[in-house]
């Protein structure tokens, strides 16, 4: 697993062994972060606070920090999880852009900043998306007009929950992406769906 595109591009990026985190494979990152970096949050990089929820292995959130993102936080309730984020953040020398907190999304207790890029990968049919997102909305992690990027289990059926709007929607095999916006409703852009 690497570093896609930006300052961090061709690092490798420690992954754990087993099934127990899930990274989002290179290719659906490279394909969410052009969609980002062309369309939905183009030119917005550069000063943004990233949120990276159910972290895992960190890769999202460098991802944002390696394409211009100012700052990151990185929240998973999995101590494993957090001990792997920071030392991917330590190989690519970004633990000092980076916040790490050992939190569950669902409860994560009041934000120590707004952020403009959420990033969002929850275990495939948990249901936990809606919920972690209202609790995070709820504790101000989200700024206002913040982009959130939900991966999903293909054919996973997940509804923005109040407050919410879908502006877009892309499949990628076995993965589907929804891009959400929080706050005042956005014009929805086409869905689209795309296959591979």
């Amino acid at each position: 697993m690497r570093v896609v595109a930006g300052r961090f591009r061709g690092r490798r990026l420690e992954a754990p062994e087993g099934r127990d985190i899930r990274p989002t494979s290179d290719r659906v990152r490279e394909a969410i972060f052009d969609i980002l970096a062309h369309r939905l949050f183009q030119g917005r990089f550069a000063g943004a606070a990233a949120l990276d929820v159910f972290a895992g292995t960190g890769a999202m959130g460098i991802e944002a920090l390696s394409r211009g993102t100012s700052r990151a936080s990185f929240l998973d309730s999995d101590a494993g999880a957090v001990r792997l984020i920071e030392r991917n953040l330590r190989h690519v020398g970004a633990l000092d852009d980076a916040l790490v907190l050992r939190r569950d999304a669902t409860r994560p207790g009041p934000a120590p900043q707004p952020h403009d890029l959420v990033l969002f990968d929850p275990p495939y049919r948990s249901g936990l998306g809606p919920t972690a997102l209202t609790a995070l909305a709820q504790e101000r992690w989200l700024a206002p007009g913040a982009l959130i990027v939900l991966e999903l289990a293909s054919g996973e059926v997940s509804v923005p929950p109040a407050g919410f709007s879908e502006v877009d929607r892309r499949k990628y095999g076995g993965t589907t992406v929804a891009f959400w916006r929080w706050g005042a409703a956005q014009p929805a852009s086409r869905i689209s769906s795309v296959s591979s």
